[in-house]
């Protein structure tokens, strides 16, 4: 099974930097024995603050056309690893293979570890964005809170990769958040963003007074797995009707005169 990991993380820094490393041995320990994944970020110039709406649509052009690519070069499934999961929407209308997001993965994993759930979130910007994806995916009945860190972003997620004294005051930060969410009612615990995964990750901090800390990027990767084995068995996976259905017939052949032959591969 060959996945495609399309991460915004990595367009702040190369392959050989230490998030991108650190990416690389996470998403490698996830993943099943014949699962090979493809890391891959955005351009230099991209994913720079993808808080801001209008610049996460200009990265979502570039994550869309990636997906495309994705299924031309025969990927079994997409799956973006950003908490605000950009072209999500757009391209389980486009394609075939499974797209999965990280959040959405994240939050539905921490239903079958409990019954409630909170997010440790890094950025008040953050804020309305988590509360709008709980909403949609119609499970804010069982998210407790969303809980606030104060850290610098995104600076210091970098230097607590190899500074282990900053590394130590984000992960004590955490836990002292993270029971107020706990005393609160939640039973899972979900950090907000890859950053604060990876370096919780990093930390080997996996759980707080019994309650599982979720990693979203493994959540993700396995979650990418269980939809490529749900399709080879049945033949499908995405809902191809109402919300993510292409255009057919005549629409369809206008819609590819007017945008290229290549949008919705296998649409008829």
């Amino acid at each position: 099974m060959r996945l495609f990991y399309q991460t915004l993380g990595m367009s702040r820094g190369s392959k050989s930097g230490a998030y991108g490393q650190l990416l690389r041995s996470l998403i490698t320990s996830s993943c099943a024995d014949g699962t090979t994944v493809e890391i891959k970020g955005l351009s230099p110039h991209r994913a720079v603050a993808d808080q801001y709406r209008y610049l996460e649509f200009l990265d979502a052009s570039e994550v869309i056309e990636n997906g495309l690519k994705a299924e031309s070069e025969g990927y079994d499934a997409f799956l973006i690893g950003n908490i605000f999961q950009p072209g999500l929407h757009e391209l389980r209308e486009l394609l075939n293979i499974p797209v999965l997001g990280l959040a959405e993965s994240t939050v539905q994993m921490a239903c079958l570890m409990g019954p409630t759930f909170s997010i440790i979130n890094i950025n008040p910007k953050f804020n309305r964005r988590i509360f709008e994806g709980i909403r949609l995916q119609g499970l804010d009945g069982r998210m407790v809170s969303v809980e606030m860190m104060t850290v610098e972003r995104p600076g210091v997620f970098d230097i607590a990769l190899s500074d282990a004294e900053v590394r130590t005051s984000i992960v004590d930060q955490f836990v002292v958040v993270a029971r107020r969410a706990l005393e609160k009612g939640a039973e899972v615990l979900i950090p907000g963003g890859g950053s604060l995964m990876a370096v919780l990750n990093q930390a080997g901090l996996h759980q707080v007074d019994g309650a599982p800390v979720l990693n979203g990027i493994t959540a993700l990767v396995k979650t990418g797995e269980m939809a490529v084995n749900m399709r080879a068995l049945t033949g499908v996976f995405t809902s191809k009707r109402l919300t993510y259905a292409p255009p057919s017939g005549k629409l369809l052949a206008d819609v590819r005169a007017a945008y290229g032959d290549q949008v919705y591969p296998g649409a008829k």
